[in-house]
């Protein structure tokens, strides 16, 4: 009885002291207090397993208990802690070379906490070349709807959805929108590929609207992930990278949730023949085991912020970025990836998740399943003929049931009225045949009870 009380307890500090991210305060509705992670799974406090089909928030790439990375860590903070970046290490410069032979490029990599940091020194690094580039009107960065960059006050002026916004703004000015290409909502009577050169053409008619010389960069993922997992046409990215090219653009890669190994490439843009002026990632850089982001710029960006002229170097410092033992535990990390295959793994998963979740595309209320390596999106319709989106009801409901039956989905909560209405999966990379068998049965059951 006294373990019981203890754990409520926990619960009772929890609603007397934390705020927790993006969710709506209920007296119901009670958080999970997780106590342990071991490979694809999660432990709560009153013992309950659940298989985390989410990596925590699309983060845990090489699954939960790897000790080698904690061991990692640990033998660095034993040697040398803390850093500032204005000076350097060993495991930042190991980390850098490494992150340039992955890329097949190369890049300067400067070091953060977060994907919001990470796409914040994009911005400033875009503004600040065109500016010592002689091209000081150059300042307008074009991201699009749905899509998610980050929380802080510039990455969320260039995310384009409207809720996560609401109550926010006014925002940093500057910052443009267009239209996505999406394929399951696309228009009849014109092919995906027609569509999506379409959709890049917005891109370029926002620049020669806007004036094109005051246009500094855009901004994407090479899938939109959060907003809805809306994965593009192979020649949508390339041809917006021949528009960025056309008219002296950056083209600024978010990969953030994409890369290392989500996709089934080391990086999501490498599916596409592209080379992206600078790239944005966190996340599965460390698999979240700790806080570690990076903005890569190519070479020759770079060289813009070499010359002697006062405050022409990037005026830009991250206490924590760059920490020595988060950098030696991205090492480890993407030492197991590489060790572990993980990155053939996550295609060999995702292209039987897709398979497998094909017989649910005759569901009353599955619009359309779509995904990329071990990512996975499921459109939830009132209507599929109309393709009304479904009721924040229904979705919640498929979302609990999933829950109550052991396995953690999310959705693209918080983007835009009316379309928070996809399922989304994109469990550890390292997840078992089993674990796959396990998320396969129960959005099986939950999907046959829910029509």
């Amino acid at each position: 009885m006294e373990k019981v009380k203890g754990k409520q307890s926990l619960i009772e500090k929890d609603r007397r002291h934390v705020w927790h991210h993006i969710s709506p305060y209920s007296e119901n509705n009670l958080p999970m207090v997780v106590a342990e992670g071991k490979g694809s799974w999660i432990t709560d406090h009153e013992g309950n397993r659940y298989l985390d089909g989410m990596s925590g928030l699309w983060c845990v790439n090489v699954g939960y208990g790897r000790e080698v990375l904690a061991q990692a860590a640990f033998e660095q903070m034993k040697i040398m802690p803390y850093v500032p970046m204005t000076n350097t290490h060993e495991p930042a410069i190991l980390l850098a070379e490494k992150l340039n032979e992955l890329l097949d490029d190369d890049y300067m990599i400067f070091y953060s906490n977060s994907g919001s940091d990470a796409n914040e020194v994009a911005f400033k690094v875009a503004r600040q070349y065109h500016q010592q580039n002689g091209d000081a009107n150059r300042y307008k960065i074009i991201s699009r709807y749905r899509a998610y960059h980050g929380s802080s006050m510039g990455a969320l002026s260039a995310t384009g959805q409207a809720i996560r916004k609401y109550k926010y703004e006014p925002l940093v000015s500057g910052f443009l929108h267009v239209a996505p290409p999406d394929n399951y909502r696309k228009p009849e009577g014109i092919s995906i590929e027609e569509y999506n050169v379409q959709k890049a053409q917005e891109i370029e008619d926002t620049i020669i609207w806007e004036q094109k010389d005051t246009i500094a960069a855009v901004i994407m993922e090479p899938l939109i992930t959060g907003g809805g997992v809306i994965i593009p046409h192979p020649v949508y990215v390339e041809k917006v990278q021949e528009i960025c090219r056309k008219h002296g653009v950056l083209f600024i890669m978010d990969e953030v949730i994409c890369g290392f190994g989500r996709t089934g490439q080391m990086f999501g843009h490498q599916h596409f023949n592209i080379k992206p002026d600078i790239i944005s990632m966190a996340k599965g850089l460390t698999s979240a085991y700790l806080p570690l982001s990076v903005t890569a710029v190519r070479k020759d960006i770079y060289e813009a912020f070499k010359n002697n002229e006062e405050n022409s170097h990037l005026r830009h410092v991250n206490t924590f970025g760059g920490n020595p033992a988060a950098c030696a535990l991205a090492l480890k990390n993407i030492e197991i990836i590489e060790q572990e295959n993980l990155v053939a793994r996550s295609a060999e998963l995702g292209n039987k998740l897709l398979r497998e979740l094909e017989g649910l595309r005759n569901h009353p209320y599955v619009g359309d399943i779509r995904g990329l390596g071990f990512l996975a999106g499921i459109e939830i319709v009132e209507d599929k003929l109309t393709k009304e989106p479904g009721s924040k009801e229904r979705v919640a409901k498929i979302i609990a049931d999933c829950k109550a039956n052991g396995l953690i989905v999310g959705k693209n909560g918080d983007t835009v009225d009316g379309y928070n209405n996809i399922i989304t999966l994109s469990p550890p990379l390292s997840s078992t045949d089993d674990d796959l068998e396990f998320i396969l049965a129960v959005l099986r059951k939950v999907f046959a009870a829910n029509q």
